[in-house]
């Protein structure tokens, strides 16, 4: 009997610990579409490296989470005194991969149900724009997904040594609803029950670039 008495605050501790952790990773700011930023004639422009750049992806649903890859296909940054100021990569939307090898899930996640990958096969992020806020830099962009393009605002880091760019982000997440992905969202679908799917999607990105 003690056990079962224990069993019901364990499980509610563990309920709230797992949600004020979900809380801590922050929401980007999605907007309308801006300006693309262009580059001056002093600047330096730094061409990434795919295979040593990451972007880290995690789902979530009443039942648990799945985490996975996507691959960066190619971009450019353009760097003067230390500050991005302008860019663009491209996503490799068919490299999208999930973390434990579930073929099935990729497949989904590759279907008309999500990221319609046959007809979209890449995604593309365009810098509109940098700026510092409460001690912390902030990258905007437009990022094109399907159809539909929204601007992005994230925090993010630039560490340059010598010949070489990192861009880091901090986790953060977007709503999918925003770009038209609907399975499982409450946003289109109602009576889902505990059978939905998040809106928000959390990215950790890693760019890593070389100097041309």
């Amino acid at each position: 009997m003690k056990n079962k008495t224990l069993f019901v605050p364990i499980s509610l501790a563990l309920l709230v610990l797992t949600s004020s952790c979900r809380e801590k990773t922050k929401a980007a700011e999605i907007g309308d579409i801006e300006t693309v930023a262009t580059a001056e004639e002093n600047s330096e422009t730094f061409r990434a490296l795919p295979h040593e750049s990451t972007i880290t992806w995690s789902g979530y649903k009443p039942t648990g989470s799945h985490t996975g890859t996507i691959a960066l296909n190619h971009g450019k940054f353009t760097v003067t005194d230390g500050v991005i100021e302008s860019g663009i990569f491209t996503i490799d939307m068919a490299s999208l991969k999930d973390s434990e090898g579930n073929a099935r899930l990729e497949k989904h996640l590759k279907s008309e149900d999500f990221f319609e990958v046959e007809k979209h096969p890449e995604s593309v992020f365009q810098v509109t724009g940098v700026e510092t806020a409460n001690g912390k830099t902030l990258l905007s962009g437009n990022l094109k997904m399907k159809d539909t393009t929204n601007n992005v605002t994230f925090p993010m880091t630039l560490i340059h040594r010598n010949d070489t760019i990192i861009l880091r982000s901090e986790p953060f997440t977007i709503d999918r609803s925003k770009w038209n992905v609907r399975f499982g969202s409450k946003s289109f679908f109602k009576d889902l029950g505990e059978k939905y799917i998040d809106n928000d999607i959390e990215l950790t990105i890693v760019v890593k670039a070389s100097k041309e």
